[in-house]
């Protein structure tokens, strides 16, 4: 059979190349909480590859791009992807639109109140802060919810709508003190975080990026419905390379005029990252669903299929109470190595540690949602 011309997926079908995409995702998210991105970048590796490697997983201290600063959008238009088989699935079982909006609705502040909650962690005390993606998500996939069922310019026209909004709202806010537009916590998303939060983030983190990162999520739904379209599975990975290709040039060639900035998410940034998640949901999808290549994808896929779990352990401190765990084995067998070779191998050793514990849910068939 021609793996180009492969038969659609059904509304309530799961891709596994959208498995394997999020799992790729959240594998990286979770090493984070080993740290052992930041070991990478150790004073005494300055100059290295291996620094320059570590140096693209952390975001950019400002305007520029680098690989760490594409991982939230796609896990926000992953969600995206993923929404037209969800509720395919829910509306070919009967249920209405008003009873998908209440699950929505339910999702969505379940997703507010985490990212919220998960704030208070840290400082051990109640505290209001929003930038923490998941309470970003909760409005991105409300809104995506309510423009599923428009039409693919109504939907397009509005992604473009509310960047241009953020654009606008940034260049012209008169406020003193927040108009000066890209530059850190003098503009209009820092004026937003005083008004909602009374403090600023200190990586300059605004919560008004929930409104243009809701292109992602958006686009994300775009994208699921093309693949859920009658089209040869030729023609929706040439739509999504020529889509992707479209938003990286974009992206990069309104930097001069709109600096490429993921903390306060411009509208450069918002395009070319995604341009470069329409091309890897086109990678995912051929390599996948279409050629049907299994090994690398399944292990990815594990840890996707169980995103939210993994996503809070490791943020509720979980990877640090695995460390006391492993740390007196791992500095007996490998301390004699030094100290940052160590500290490197224990960071592995915990990353393969949370692959594992979504390995044992995996196997079995136990699956955290909300």
């Amino acid at each position: 059979m021609d793996h180009m011309n492969a038969t659609l997926p059904q509304p309530g079908e799961r891709l596994f190349s959208l498995d394997f995409y999020r799992g790729f995702t959240m594998f990286l998210l979770i090493a984070e909480s080993t740290h052992l991105f930041d070991f990478l970048i150790a004073p005494s590796l300055q100059g290295s590859f291996i620094a320059s490697i570590g140096e693209q997983f952390h975001h950019h201290p400002w305007n520029g791009l680098r690989f760490w600063d594409l991982v939230q959008p796609f896990f926000m238009f992953i969600v995206g992807v993923a929404m037209p088989f969800s509720f395919g699935r829910r509306w070919a079982q009967g249920d209405s639109w008003e009873t998908s909006l209440r699950h929505t609705l339910y999702r969505s502040f379940m997703l507010l109140f985490l990212g919220w909650a998960l704030y208070c962690i840290g400082p051990g005390k109640i505290t209001f802060e929003l930038w923490n993606v998941l309470a970003q998500l909760s409005v991105t996939y409300l809104i995506a919810f309510l423009m599923m069922r428009k039409s693919f310019h109504t939907q397009l026209g509005f992604t473009i709508a509310l960047l241009l909004l953020s654009e606008l709202l940034y260049r012209l806010w008169p406020v003193s003190g927040y108009n000066q537009p890209f530059v850190p916590d003098a503009n209009f998303g820092a004026y937003v975080d005083m008004l909602l939060m009374g403090k600023l983030s200190q990586g300059h983190w605004v919560a008004f990026n929930a409104i243009p990162t809701t292109a992602h999520t958006m686009w994300g739904v775009l994208a699921g419905q093309l693949l859920l379209s009658r089209r040869t599975a030729a023609e929706k990975i040439q739509r999504l390379l020529i889509a992707g290709a479209i938003g990286i040039v974009l992206g990069y060639a309104l930097d001069p005029l709109t600096p490429i900035i993921k903390r306060i998410c411009t509208s450069s940034f918002v395009i070319v990252s995604g341009g470069w998640c329409l091309a890897a949901l086109a990678f995912s999808y051929w390599l996948a669903d279409v050629r049907k290549v299994r090994a690398i994808p399944t292990f990815f896929a594990i840890v996707g299929m169980n995103p939210l779990f993994i996503y809070l352990f490791a943020e509720t401190k979980g990877t640090a109470w695995l460390h006391h765990l492993v740390i007196p084995f791992s500095g007996g067998l490998f301390g004699w190595l030094g100290e940052l070779p160590l500290q490197i191998i224990t960071a592995a050793i915990l990353w393969g540690m949370l692959w594992y514990m979504c390995y044992f849910l995996y196997q079995r068939k136990v699956f955290i949602k909300i």
